[in-house]
């Protein structure tokens, strides 16, 4: 069994940064990518920043020079640290890991979500 615990979000003022982090605990042979979504009432889940195992990464369109995704592979523990927030960045923020179980086989798994909420 596999568990992602997200922690870090809270409420901020616009302008402000928070920083989460999601950290994973289990049966782990490996991890692949870890990536960050959001999604918020009424709207499609939305990819935030992904990063591969060997540190690729990528961003939203609306989130680049003002997010930055980061991983820990011995912690198994992804970062987003979230500078010059917006009000549109208020949502529910979750992570999500491709795990590998043993060398060839792997899930995809998902944090139960932590809030963000940027007031103007």
């Amino acid at each position: 069994q596999v568990q992602l615990v997200e922690s870090g979000g809270g409420l901020v003022q616009a302008g402000g940064s928070l920083r989460l982090s999601c950290s994973a605990s289990g049966s782990i042979f490996s991890i692949g990518y870890m990536a960050w979504y959001r999604q918020t009432p009424g709207k499609q889940r939305e990819l935030v920043a992904r990063i591969t195992s060997d540190g690729t990464t990528n961003y939203a369109d609306s989130v680049k020079g003002r997010f930055t995704i980061s991983r820990d592979n011995a912690k198994n523990t992804v970062y987003l640290q979230m500078n010059s927030l917006k009000p549109d960045d208020t949502a529910v923020y979750s992570c999500n890991a491709q795990v590998f179980i043993s060398p060839l086989r792997s899930y995809s798994y998902w944090g139960q979500g932590t809030q963000v909420t940027v007031s103007s």
